[in-house]
């Protein structure tokens, strides 16, 4: 048996092929709509378009412009770029990370179009929520211009971690007054965010008034228009001292979006504070036990049906009996019910009338605080909180320019995760890290395991411009580089310190792996003209300067396993083996590899692999270059396919 060799543009060296993924979904529903045709001398899967008039019917199938929908230049490119594979990989960071060992959250440093593709593997239909604030529209140059072949050496050259300087195109008025570059920036991103969404997942969309209404169509088609949840309202500030020539604007919105609205279950969340110390403040003799009431009245409005059966007399305080001018909202046992256990509260007015209300007490019968539906309005958080906060935790240095509050973020991790507190977050514009602090904050209020992804370009900062001059300073103070993602790592850092501290019985995860984003470990094959040293060259097909954990990590990634996957180590014949997910993954990455080494290697890792219980299949993988020679490599392979592991790769 000869072991297959993993190579550059192996499918286990590359991103989910989304584009191969809906070929094959379609093929799968309809044989005959895809067939082949040569292209180069290599046989390309191609759609008959005749055969798909014909499946959907002639009026269903168009190309006509005059067509409902939100157009853009750009769009198609877009869209395509989504489907483009990724060759990238992301680098293990240990000495950045905090609690590596056994944290659940990452922290991923880099484009984060790129590192969503790398997520789709091993991420895709598991995240609940993803929480997003992207740049907001205000005509400037934008640091996402995706407008390079090689999308990898674009970001390395812009974040300035390879010279060449790649430039920024600027976001002119010709640019559909800067609506085009904004979202052909969004919208590769949100194609491959809503992939990885459960079917009961959500979105949230941080947004003002400058994008709000081509995001609200831009999503209508990522996610489908019956998929929208609601537009909520978020009242940033106070009002007073604007400086707006028209009407004050005190609001920006939060869109939201299921993947699949049918399988979002009914939404409710714990009473907020504000909540309990606005509405919940009338006492009576059964506080002790069920906490303050607040009143509903008991008569129907006009809208309700009429029910004949619904008006009926109840006796009021003085013995008197109060009828309704119409009808109750209840029926007759349950006003009685209600009656005898205190439930109804009665007001006389100065006219000497009564009418009768309901006491809808904090705690329900089991001494459990109500919960109740999330308002899609969100007061009493203020932008004011978030600079105070983040201020409070740099030592008075404004290093982030208008955070999101933590108790914002926090309330929409609530909203959208109160029914599964172990649910996975994702924020790809992680800026000033405010979702890994509400995350932090959340699962310490209900004692939940929620987990984090976060993603942030690891943009540069200069003190030669004002506005980032502070922050730059800052990272100098930290020894750290220039870059707003070491901000991030920091706010993640004291934020965990922090929620910990205040909270000295909270024993939650407040970790986080770090990860960068650079080019494959695997070489490609890039011919000099002389074949003889390209040959020499390309002995290793790893780049110089890797670690193994470099290389175990790409393989996760192109694997699709979970980067924060159990990962132990045993030696087995003199050499170090890796095992990952309890066996899924067995990895030997030694330099050398005799043929009297191979038997003893194989049968130790099987015998391991027996000893895990390994579920499934395994896929065991070595350096190409480690084989003394091909009897070594045919050997090993032979004697692990005996003992049921058929995947063996090397690289």
């Amino acid at each position: 048996m000869s072991i297959q060799k993993i190579e550059a543009q192996s499918p286990e060296a590359q991103s989910a092929d989304l584009l191969a993924d809906n070929i094959a979904k379609l093929r799968a529903l309809f044989p005959e709509l895809v067939t082949e045709t040569l292209k180069g001398g290599k046989a390309e899967a191609v759609i008959n378009v005749d055969v798909l008039k014909a499946l959907v019917g002639d009026a269903t199938a168009t190309d006509a412009e005059e067509k409902y929908g939100l157009n853009w230049h750009g769009k198609r490119r877009a869209r395509q770029l989504a489907l483009t594979p990724s060759t990238g990989t992301l680098r293990p960071c240990p000495d950045e990370s905090v609690d590596w060992d056994n944290t659940q959250n990452l922290m991923i440093e880099g484009d984060n179009l790129e590192v969503l593709k790398l997520l789709q593997k091993s991420y895709a239909g598991k995240v609940k929520l993803i929480y997003i604030d992207p740049p907001y529209n205000t005509g400037k140059d934008f640091v996402y211009p995706d407008n390079f072949q090689d999308n990898i050496k674009n970001y390395l050259e812009l974040t300035g971690q390879v010279e060449g300087g790649a430039k920024i195109s600027s976001n002119t008025e010709a640019s559909g007054r800067f609506h085009t570059d904004w979202l052909n920036m969004m919208y590769p991103r949100l194609k491959l965010a809503r992939n990885l969404l459960r079917e009961d997942g959500l979105i949230f969309i941080s947004l003002d008034d400058s994008e709000i209404a081509a995001a609200r169509k831009m999503c209508d088609e990522v996610f489908g228009e019956e998929n929208f949840v609601d537009c909520m309202i978020w009242k940033k500030r106070y009002g007073g001292g604007a400086k707006e020539k028209y009407l004050v604007t005190l609001h920006e919105y939060v869109l939201v979006y299921a993947r699949s609205l049918d399988e979002i279950p009914e939404i409710e969340v714990p009473l907020s504070e504000s909540s309990v110390e606005r509405y919940y403040t009338l006492r009576d003799e059964f506080f002790e036990e069920r906490g303050p009431y607040r009143t509903h009245p008991l008569e129907a409005m006009k809208s309700f049906e009429d029910r004949p059966n619904l008006c009926f007399p109840i006796p009021a305080p003085d013995g008197s009996l109060l009828t309704p001018k119409r009808q109750w909202r209840w029926s007759k046992e349950r006003m009685q019910e209600a009656l005898e256990r205190g439930e109804v509260a009665f007001n006389k007015s100065k006219d000497g009338s009564w009418s009768a209300s309901s006491k809808q007490y904090l705690k329900d019968s089991d001494g459990e605080t109500r919960s109740a539906k999330a308002f899609s309005i969100i007061e009493g958080i203020y932008t004011q909180m978030g600079t105070a906060e983040t201020v409070e935790m740099f030592g008075d240095a404004r290093v982030f320019s208008f955070p999101k509050p933590t108790a914002f973020v926090q309330r929409l991790v609530e909203v959208a995760t109160s029914q599964d507190p172990d649910a996975l977050v994702i924020d790809f514009f992680a800026g000033s890290g405010t979702t890994g602090h509400a995350v932090f904050s959340q699962n310490c209020t209900d004692s939940g395991k929620r987990k984090f992804i976060l993603i942030q370009l690891p943009e540069p900062l200069s003190t030669d411009n004002r506005e980032q001059e502070t922050a730059a300073n800052y990272c100098d103070q930290l020894g750290r580089p220039r870059r707003i993602s070491e901000l991030t790592k920091e706010r993640l850092r004291r934020a965990g310190a922090k929620v910990k501290a205040d909270n000295p019985m909270f024993s939650g995860d407040t970790g986080f792996r770090v990860f960068k984003l650079d080019t494959s470990n695997i070489r490609a094959w890039q011919p000099s003209g002389n074949l003889a040293q390209d040959l020499v060259d390309h002995m290793s097909h790893l780049n110089e300067g890797r670690s193994n954990d470099d290389v175990l990590y790409e393989l996760l990634l192109k694997l699709g396993l979970d980067l924060c996957v159990p990962m132990e180590q045993r030696n087995i014949a003199g050499k170090t083996v890796h095992s990952i997910g309890g066996g899924t993954l067995m990895a030997c990455l030694d330099d050398s590899i005799s043929a009297q080494d191979a038997e003893a290697l194989a049968l130790g890792m099987a015998a391991w692999r027996v000893e895990q219980q390994t579920a499934g299949d395994t896929t065991a993988v070595f350096r190409d270059s480690a084989f003394e020679n091909d009897v070594a490599k045919s050997n090993l392979a032979a004697i692990l396919a005996q003992h049921g592991v058929a995947q063996v790769r090397s690289l």
